[in-house]
């Protein structure tokens, strides 16, 4: 069962919205957030799924909103009166999964829901995939740049440089980058 943090910065009611999740079988924080509490909120509370109901989102609630999206992301449903297609590019931006103009059907909501769920997943594998991509790019830099002290102050093919780091990697039992970068930072420590 996903729990669901609401979040309002409005004071229109939101009991409404509170008991339609309910009712489609939602786990409803007992409390809503204001924008302003969000990231300690989500760090404490942990919900699966964050909603937030705002006339128009106001910089500081996408202030908030990125903060909670580094440290804690989850998928963000936006609730909004206002169509501003550069305000909704700028809470895509902050961090929200789908932004939705007033004049929302309770039997919607869970169709909603789900779609930003898997947009949401669908998205943390790939910043998950260019994070695995980057440390590898940065691996092959280290091990080519090692390749390079190699080739310079012993003389050694690419090859042979590349077979003396492989070799050492196989010796000690851990990864050739992780020589290459034992070997860098001896040769930048000695000058």
């Amino acid at each position: 069962m996903l729990r669901v943090l609401l979040v309002t910065d409005t004071d229109k009611p939101i009991g409404d919205l509170r008991e339609a999740l309910a009712r489609l079988g939602y786990d409803m924080l007992p409390e809503a957030a204001t924008p302003q509490a969000l990231p300690k909120v989500v760090e404490s509370e942990r919900p699966d799924v964050v909603i937030i109901d705002t006339e128009s989102p106001s910089r500081d609630t996408l202030e908030q909103l990125a903060v909670m999206n580094e440290t804690a992301p989850r998928p963000v449903l936006m609730f909004s009166s206002d169509a501003n297609q550069q305000l909704i590019h700028a809470a895509v931006g902050a961090g929200v999964t789908a932004y939705l103009v007033e004049g929302l059907a309770a039997e919607r909501l869970a169709p909603i829901l789900e779609v930003a769920l898997a947009r949401f997943a669908h998205e943390a594998k790939l910043r998950q995939r260019l994070h695995q991509v980057e440390g590898e790019l940065a691996d092959r830099k280290m091990i080519d740049r090692a390749k390079r002290l190699l080739m310079d102050r012993r003389k050694m093919s690419e090859q042979e440089a590349y077979a003396t780091l492989r070799k050492r990697a196989m010796d000690q039992g851990i990864k050739v980058a992780e020589v290459a970068r034992q070997l860098v930072s001896m040769a930048d420590l000695l000058g």
